[in-house]
């Protein structure tokens, strides 16, 4: 099971809980400009800007910032142009690290990830350096009490699932990416609630981090996910659970 990925989940729980809607509200903002931007702004015909679209919706964002967001992406409203910018990076441990940001000034940008690497113990890495790393997969993760496992393989392959994996709680799906809105879809016919559901990066490696420098690294990557212009971070760490619940409960 993915550390990173429980982290993210249970850190949204807690952002959630602290009502971080100004921050979240700014992150979706810029991704819904962009890809309405990149694919135009019908959500039938561009299945990135509906994935954005119902993000925004769980968030509560209302739908009068989600219209004017799309409509300054295609042009029918001035704003400002975002540029799509990937960093790498090493954490403590040699964590491989992958930043994926939307900013209207990458030098101001490159130089504030910069400083916060500094402060919290990684450093910034080459193009190609940790990318190689990471492959784009559709995926979720949910509880096992939902479903039986032999029926979720039937539903989750026949709808174009690569991976089941389990551990005493979860079940952990991958899909290709384009296969994702399909596999979502037969899931979400069956009641599943996800804890997680995304097309993100999977490691195709972890780095095992324990005690003080596991902590070292959740506030690493806390402090990039916190950036204004960071839309997402991956990393390839594999912290115990008991870390990752303590520090989510700070």
């Amino acid at each position: 099971m993915s550390g990173h990925s429980k982290w993210k989940t249970n850190k949204g729980k807690k952002s959630l809980a602290d009502a971080k809607r100004g921050a979240t509200f700014t992150k979706i903002i810029k991704e819904l400009t962009v890809i309405a931007r990149e694919g135009g702004g019908n959500p039938d015909t561009n299945p990135k800007l509906r994935a954005v679209m119902q993000k925004a919706k769980e968030a509560n964002m209302p739908s009068d910032n989600v219209k004017m967001a799309i409509k300054r992406g295609t042009g029918e409203v001035p704003g400002v142009i975002y540029e799509n910018v990937t960093y790498e990076a090493y954490g403590p441990g040699g964590v491989a690290i992958l930043i994926d940001a939307l900013t209207d000034n990458k030098n101001r940008t490159t130089a504030e990830l910069r400083n916060i690497m500094s402060k919290k113990g990684g450093n910034m890495a080459g193009a190609g350096s940790v990318s190689w790393m990471f492959t784009k997969k559709g995926y979720f993760l949910f509880e096992k009490t939902q479903i039986k496992e032999d029926d979720l393989m039937g539903i989750a392959l026949d709808a174009g699932a690569e991976d089941i994996k389990s551990d005493d709680k979860n079940f952990e799906i991958t899909t290709n990416p384009a296969d994702f809105e399909k596999v979502k879809l037969a899931l979400t016919a069956k009641g599943i609630n996800f804890q997680d559901a995304e097309v993100t990066m999977i490691p195709s490696s972890s780095v095992k981090v324990i005690g003080g420098e596991a902590k070292t690294v959740l506030g690493l990557v806390e402090a990039l996910e916190d950036h204004d212009d960071v839309q997402q971070v991956y990393a390839n760490f594999d912290i115990p659970d008991e870390i990752l619940e303590e520090a989510s409960a700070e």
